[in-house]
């Protein structure tokens, strides 16, 4: 471990703490290759990887739903539960997976060392084209706008995300979901979404040209979202400017 990163790991040291869940839904396959992809680049050798490893502590459960999962199913647990419904009041019997990470999640929030600043939940989307987000809706404004920002830097980023298809809204019929309910549990600072990628392809240059999705797309996808957080934290100057623009991604 380098010195910086020692320090950032230190017990009772302050943590900027970054969670990512996937694959709730066990039949949205995407999901898994997005996480493999962020996963892969967190722990490369990537010069942009070693400085987020040195300022963030990455979370990740990258499977929420193992049993479905193994059975094939395409949406519920082994009990017949989509879990994607059930953060409000998990049950450690019949959602163990769910209850252990908002536990987990819990115990962060209340730690005053430990700042949990995003949430990301990826999943695979059946009729969309491109990668994009859903985010909440807030009565205040700056918060609001300020949750824009992460989407807008990876669609920077990420030639396959589309800004114009991602949305923020509080529909009564998602409020179990992760992102929902974390983003009404955790303090202004913190900024909770859904990232969704297509089943199927990515438009590029006009609506008539759709690439198809690969399982090396989707991984690519997943490395320009770990590498946005770069551009993120720079724009809030946590992170300083000295290392050299690196090219994207491939």
């Amino acid at each position: 471990l380098s010195p910086s990163v020692a320090a950032n790991l230190r017990p009772g040291a302050e943590q900027k703490v970054v969670f990512i869940t996937a694959r709730v839904h066990p039949g949205e396959t995407p999901s898994s290759f997005v996480c493999q992809g962020i996963i892969d680049f967190l722990v490369s050798q990537h010069p942009i990887a070693k400085v987020l490893r040195d300022h963030l502590v990455f979370k990740i459960a990258p499977m929420l739903n193992p049993d479905g999962v193994y059975l094939g199913n395409y949406r519920c647990s082994l009990m017949g539960f989509d879990l994607n419904r059930h953060w409000a009041n998990p049950s450690p019997w019949a959602h163990p997976t769910l209850h252990g990470v908002k536990q987990l999640i819990i115990e962060m929030y209340n730690n005053p060392k430990i700042n949990l600043e995003f949430y990301i939940d990826i999943h695979a989307h059946s009729t969309m084209m491109n990668g994009f987000m859903y985010g909440n809706i807030f009565e205040d404004e700056e918060r609001f706008q300020r949750q824009a920002v992460f989407p807008k830097l990876l669609c920077q980023n990420a030639e396959d995300f589309s800004y114009s298809s991602t949305s923020f809204n509080r529909d009564a019929v998602k409020a179990g979901t992760g992102r929902r309910f974390l983003g009404g549990l955790l303090n202004d600072t913190s900024y909770c979404y859904t990232l969704e990628v297509s089943f199927y392809s990515y438009i590029l240059d006009g609506p008539t040209t759709a690439v198809p999705y690969t399982e090396e797309a989707y991984m690519k996808l997943g490395r320009n979202v770990a590498r946005t957080f770069l551009d993120y934290y720079r724009l809030n100057s946590l992170v300083e400017r000295p290392l050299a623009p690196t090219p994207k991604t491939r």
